[in-house]
């Protein structure tokens, strides 16, 4: 995998579509429905489980989570997701007919997004959690027009589903943005409770509650924490917990394993938990209440978001939101040699589902499942980096507390580049010349700068787009929450009505982890962010302000953040104007993160630059700021670490996921190739070890430390930037392709715009 762990599910792969996040099973255990959400076709597939056979598709316009039979089997609802409604078939052997949309709101007034639903036990009544709108609908579906709304207590709460009690008194509702479950009781028609859900070394209200399930005798209700590692059991007369039982393969681990699916078996005896960023279910016995026993792990593919037994017991059902494997995207747009679009490859859409089919393991088989599940996953039980250094002395310390020579980390974060894009002419590595956009005529600097220090061609990152790349570039994880909304987001532009799920703009999206920053504070290192997790003044010149309260007094409110229209040369500028300041006081911070985002281009907008001017001109910034900073009294106590946040606006041979990363400094490895499998992760472990920090998640704690880049003899020259090769005052001509579909598009956001578009028009640029 891009991220360094492996895939080898269990049991039988049956292909889904993009993203399947919810799995129905039908009551009569002959048929399961699985919903798909993600950003391409939005659909929900039958299959009949005696044939192993998808029977039937049924596009949607738009869906979110919800879905859910009647008690007799008659019909199935899902949800509309954005365009507030549920959607209710008539079901017949696998069949859906007769679509009946139940409207909950007005789309252009309203934002809902109908998320998890249940039929009452009576089948009269339908439960949606509308999870915008931080409220409970009840519809009578003998009459739906007369539908009910109840808010939650409290601000943000997202609820995210909804199960009946077994005396049909009450409900009770996950809050995904919160740390607890309401109580809703159907008598008084109000919220009565909130029980809280609290995991260790979790913030308060952080543990991001998702998926349930009730014990078969209604006296505990069983709650995915998918902020966290850990299932909380409640005892539903009294909302007491329990127990906590921890899902991760290792005890100490921290945050990352994402259980964010739930499912008992019919007896009550056997729980099973999808572990969405592990890749594995973890089973456990819980006949025994408060003494919940590991049985081991059942290996899934990747990233699997729900988790269902078969009625008689025999079967575990696992959908699986991203498939089986990671993918080049070498179909992506080509000038003069256009795929047909059936093909076309771009990274959101990349990655078809799948459906594990495993049968009900044996103690010896679930003892060789759970062996594989360690197989895949580099983590250690120690959270000790995955490898060591090869030489004693080299820089990047062996563990967390050990010295180094170097002081400084200046970590830049740049937007949307694929290695292939930019040095996919270089000979000296792994490169396809083809795909190669932006060549060394274009990016002089780059490719000096992988010459003279390191060239990694084996670098990826862990995301997709933008809003799981900058929670995964500077907390080495993204929620749940971010990795289940940012396709719609993605996909539904026009009205944008999720919004955004990173970078500050909730609080939802956070990890429970921290970010990088906020492991610097806790060990006492100094901290400062030019741009990142930065939100800009409406005018040039005003003081910007922090998104995160980590950053707050902690960044540069005059550096400009993300806005094209604003040169990256000024952003050098200012950084360097800095930087002649922290010298002249003696010091400066030990980590600084930095952006440089405008190789993400206008695309061909009229009177913009052209794309090759903004990445040449992004390339000089670049090399203008490696210079300064070469020439500065930190240089030789520094090392300068730079990627991309994903890699989506363009194609590589090897792997979508794989990006253009910069190792510079004195300590670097000069004129080396490292074909090490590195990732984002890797990079932040390095800084961490270097820094003395904590890993913030099971990733950066699991990767592999960039130690083959790195040397324990300095060499303390200067690095002298290269001048442009091309026109930075270029500018897109009247007629140039994609000019009028430029011209609608957003840019005044990273990825507001069609990506899969925008790419066409930069490779026809």
């Amino acid at each position: 995998m891009p991220n360094q762990w492996s895939l080898r599910p269990a049991g039988k792969q049956i292909k889904m579509g993009d993203f399947p996040v919810n799995i129905a099973l039908h009551p009569s255990g002959l048929y399961a429905a699985i919903l798909h959400s993600g950003y391409g076709e939005h659909e929900i597939l039958s299959v009949d489980l005696k044939r192993d056979a998808v029977v039937s598709r049924v596009p949607l316009d738009d869906t979110f989570y919800g879905l859910g039979f009647s008690p007799d089997g008659k019909r199935l609802f899902a949800s509309g997701g954005v365009s507030e409604t549920v959607i209710e078939y008539a079901f017949e052997g696998g069949h859906l007919s007769k679509p009946r949309v139940l409207s909950l709101g007005d789309p252009k007034q309203e934002t809902l997004v109908p998320c998890g639903l249940a039929c009452a036990s009576d089948g009269k009544t339908l439960y949606v959690c509308n999870a915008w709108h931080n409220s409970l609908c009840l519809i009578p579906l003998d009459d739906p027009g007369r539908f009910e709304r109840f808010p939650l207590p409290g601000k943000e709460r997202y609820p995210y589903t909804v199960i009946e009690d077994r005396a049909g008194s009450r409900l009770f509702v996950s809050q995904w943005g919160g740390g607890a479950v309401s109580v809703f009781d159907l008598k008084k028609r109000a919220f009565v409770a909130e029980w809280p859900t609290p995991v260790a070394n979790v913030p308060a209200g952080e543990s991001h509650p998702t998926e349930m399930a009730l014990s078969p005798d209604g006296k505990r209700l069983f709650v995915a924490c998918a902020n966290s590692n850990a299932v909380v059991i409640l005892d539903t007369a009294n909302g007491r917990p329990q127990e906590a039982i921890s899902s991760a393969l290792h005890p100490k681990a921290p945050v990352g394993s994402t259980p964010n699916s739930v499912a008992l078996s019919a007896d009550g005896k056997a729980l099973a938990i999808a572990n969405a960023d592990n890749n594995n279910v973890a089973m456990f016995n819980v006949s025994k209440p408060g003494r919940a026993e590991s049985l081991g792990f059942i290996p899934a593919g990747w990233y699997p978001t729900s988790v269902r037994f078969a009625a008689d017991g025999k079967r575990i059902f696992i959908a699986n939101g991203k498939g089986a494997m990671s993918k080049s995207n070498v179909q992506g747009p080509r000038p003069y040699a256009d795929p047909p679009p059936t093909v076309r490859q771009y990274i959101a859409e990349l990655y078809d589902g799948t459906l594990s089919m495993v049968a009900a393991p044996s103690p010896a088989e679930m003892a060789a499942y759970s062996k594989t599940a360690y197989e895949c996953s580099p983590l250690r039980a120690d959270l000790a980096p995955a490898s060591a250094p090869r030489e004693s002395n080299n820089p990047v310390p062996a563990k967390v507390g050990d010295p180094s020579p170097i002081r400084y980390c200046l970590y830049i974060i740049k937007e949307n580049r694929t290695y292939d894009q930019v040095f996919g002419d270089m000979k000296e590595g792994n490169g396809a010349a083809d795909l190669c956009l932006f060549p060394e005529r274009v990016t002089p600097n780059h490719h000096a700068l992988a010459r003279e220090f390191v060239l990694l061609d084996n670098f990826y990152v862990e995301s997709e787009v933008s809003a799981d790349g900058h929670e995964w570039s500077t907390a080495a994880y993204a929620t749940d929450f971010t990795e289940k909304t940012w396709p719609l987001n993605y996909r539904d532009r026009g009205t944008n009505k999720v919004g955004y799920p990173s970078e500050g703009s909730n609080r939802i999206s956070s990890s429970s982890g921290g970010y990088i920053w906020d492991r610097c504070r806790e060990a006492g290192v100094s901290y400062r962010s030019y741009g990142e997790f930065v939100d800009n003044a409406l005018k040039v010149g005003d003081p910007g302000k922090a998104l995160v309260k980590g950053l707050e007094g902690h960044f540069d409110p005059l550096f400009r953040s993300y806005d094209l229209d604003y040169p990256d040369a000024k952003r050098t500028d200012r950084f360097l104007e800095e930087l002649a300041g922290f010298e002249a006081k003696g010091d400066l911070p030990r980590f600084i993160v930095l952006r440089l985002p405008n190789d993400h281009t206008h695309g061909t907008a009229r009177g913009k630059p052209t794309p090759t001017a903004m990445v040449a001109e992004n390339d000089l910034a670049l090399g203008r700021l490696v210079e300064g900073f070469s020439k500065s009294k930190f240089w030789k106590e520094s090392v300068i670490l730079v990627v991309e946040d994903d890699a989506q606006n363009g194609s590589d041979h090897v792997d979508a996921h794989r990006t253009v990363a910069l190792a510079i400094g004195p300590y670097i490895r000069r004129g080396s190739v490292d074909s090490t499998l590195y990732s984002t992760a890797s990079m932040l472990r390095t800084m961490e070890l270097i820094l003395g920090l904590q890993p913030m998640s099971q990733f950066d704690a699991a990767a592999t430390p960039m130690y083959n880049s790195f040397t324990g003899q300095p060499d303390f020259r200067p690095y002298k930037h290269r001048p442009a090769n091309v026109a930075l005052d270029a500018v897109n001509k009247p007629g140039s392709w994609g000019e009028e579909e430029s011209a609608k598009l957003d840019f005044s956001r990273e990825d507001a715009a069609d990506d899969l578009l925008l790419n066409e028009i930069v490779w026809k640029s």
